[in-house]
């Protein structure tokens, strides 16, 4: 049994807290200054996590080795079970040459590439983030945009920048559906919290992918579509977040954003006159073999690999997109009422074998509780998605089974990375790492109002999930917002809406981009390209947030 300390340091809340933010400046600082692989940043800093947890927190090592143990086995069940059948469905696509025409359809929507950034990167990944999230639009869209001819290491940077502003409403909600659950308050009313949030963030999103694909000249060019774009998207979320349903939140505005870029180029077409890049660059390209899996394709047919060749039968286009409307009816058909009931009935829960662990008050825990959703887990809903696929695309099971096992190859440093750094999560929640950087933080007072998104985008840059910021913050901020005076509802959203920047700067999500583009060790490198922009966001949404808490958007809370 072990109790958890809040001030283990000279008696000192904020001692405490610069020592127990050592394991993720170490993680970070060996990501993005020394340019270490992913995999080995993660299980130093995962070492170090253990060494405070037992030398500053006096945790038993036994006790910090089992919370450790349960936060890698979450990190593959059910985090890496989705992001592999996810990537398994799309390198079904892929073999069968599915994939390709995939390419050419989206191609055809626009042959500019900055617009072709903002539909599948966003639009196109926001329906994914709606259904499955957990890395799923990630890995997708990083690689159909390397299809469409992105530089590889470019390709992961507008995935990663693009899976913001719909994560806190990602797979079907569940970010928030967790807030309420931890904090009490309906998640109707968090959920319209956040949709007066990031809506606001959505409207810029587009516009910061234009100008990474082109810089000042992708803004002064493509800028009305772009905004268009966003604030179809803000729009969308917001009105069916407050109006509608929270959990279609998402899939209504990632329809609504990709309608408004069609419609914008079809009535502007001056805007689609900048051809699609050409991937390469010394430094950008992924391994021989990644490339020639995902560029080899269409050697052999007619006009060759360039995307000149006649159009596709429509029968074949629409075989193209049935991996993605089967995905799509799937989870539809899982989040009907009865049926969720019904294969919930499969779900086991049991505490994890040896660990016991009490808060500071000596209340007992729920971390070590741990959750087999067999049959509701959108990693077995995507595997369901594949085998449907199969007999969709009239793929045989030898072919199948080889793709998969591409897929673990693909992903076996990511897996390395992802198990690591929720074993790191794990143990810095069980020693009370985590909840002594939330209560010093919430020492602000009313300045804590700038400061909660800030502990949103923590939780989320340590964990990989919006969810599991939730569940780690989401009473600590309703605590604080009730000793400084401040709406609970507010503080409660805004941990998921902060949370939501930490996304792109996780060592699991940037683990998962890499392996998803062919450029494994290169997580270093994604991380510089994106932190200013993840920086850059969250201070908006800080201001955003302080400014609602007084009465210049006080109206904004409901």
């Amino acid at each position: 049994m072990y109790q958890q300390v809040l001030d283990p340091v000279a008696d000192s809340l904020g001692w405490s807290s610069l020592v127990a933010a050592l394991p993720l400046a170490v993680l970070f600082v060996l990501l993005g200054g020394v340019r270490m692989r992913a995999w080995l940043a993660s299980l130093i800093a995962l070492a170090v996590a253990l060494a405070i947890a037992v030398w500053t927190y006096g945790m038993p090592a036994g006790q910090a080795l089992l919370a450790g143990s349960e936060g890698a086995a979450f990190g593959f069940y059910p985090i890496l079970w989705i992001v592999i059948n996810a990537l398994w469905v799309y390198n079904i696509t892929v073999a069968t040459g599915h994939f390709d025409v995939l390419r050419r359809s989206f191609a055809q929507v626009s042959d500019d590439d900055r617009l072709q950034a903002v539909l599948i990167a966003f639009s196109f990944g926001a329906l994914l983030e709606a259904l499955a999230g957990f890395g799923t639009p990630v890995a997708v869209t990083s690689v159909m945009l390397i299809a469409l001819g992105f530089p590889p290491l470019k390709a992961a940077v507008l995935a990663l920048t693009a899976n913001t502003a719909p994560v806190a409403f990602g797979a079907m909600a569940t970010p928030i559906l967790t807030l309420g659950k931890v904090t009490g308050e309906s998640s109707d009313t968090l959920g319209a919290m956040v949709g007066r949030q990031t809506p606001i963030l959505a409207v810029f999103v587009p516009l910061v992918l234009v100008a990474i694909v082109d810089g000042r000249r992708g803004l002064r060019e493509t800028w009305p579509v772009a905004l268009l774009c966003g604030a179809a998207f803000g729009a969308a979320q917001y009105v069916t977040a407050n109006f509608v349903s929270v959990p279609l939140a998402d899939v209504v505005a990632s329809l609504v954003s990709a309608a408004a870029v069609v419609l914008a180029v079809r009535l502007r077409p001056s805007a689609a006159a900048r051809p699609a890049p050409v991937a390469g660059g010394a430094a950008d390209e992924p391994t021989p073999e990644f490339a020639a899996r995902v560029e080899g394709r269409d050697e052999g047919r007619d006009g060759g690999r360039d995307g000149s060749r006649g159009a596709d039968p429509r029968a074949e286009v629409a075989r193209a997109y049935a991996p993605y409307a089967i995905i799509i009816a799937v989870f539809v058909v899982c989040q009907i009422g009865p049926v969720r009931d019904l294969l919930d009935r499969a779900t086991r829960t049991f505490s994890w074998p040896g660990l016991h662990l009490t808060g500071p008050s000596g209340k007992p825990l729920a971390l070590p509780t741990f959750t087999f959703n067999y049959l509701t887990t959108p990693g077995t809903q995507m595997l369901v998605a594949g085998l449907i696929t199969m007999a969709a695309l009239g793929v045989g099971v030898r072919r199948a089974v080889r793709a998969y096992w591409t897929t673990l190859v693909q992903l076996r440093w990511a897996i390395v990375t992802v198990m690591a750094v929720l074993a790191l999560a794990f143990v810095m929640n069980a020693s009370g790492q985590t909840v002594t950087l939330g209560t010093w933080m919430a020492g602000a007072g009313g300045a804590f109002a700038l400061l909660s998104p800030i502990l949103g985008w923590l939780g989320t840059a340590v964990t990989g999930s919006d969810t599991s910021s939730n569940s780690l913050f989401g009473s600590l901020q309703v605590t604080a917002a009730n000793k400084a005076d401040l709406s609970t509802v507010l503080m409660a959203a805004t941990n998921s809406s902060g949370g939501v920047l930490g996304k792109m700067v996780s060592p699991q999500n940037l683990a998962i981009a890499a392996a998803a583009v062919g450029l494994d060790g290169r997580e270093g490198d994604i991380f510089r390209r994106v932190v200013l922009w993840s920086l850059l966001f969250l201070a908006g949404m800080c201001l955003l947030s302080g400014l609602q808490s007084t009465a210049v958007l006080g109206w904004m809370v409901p």
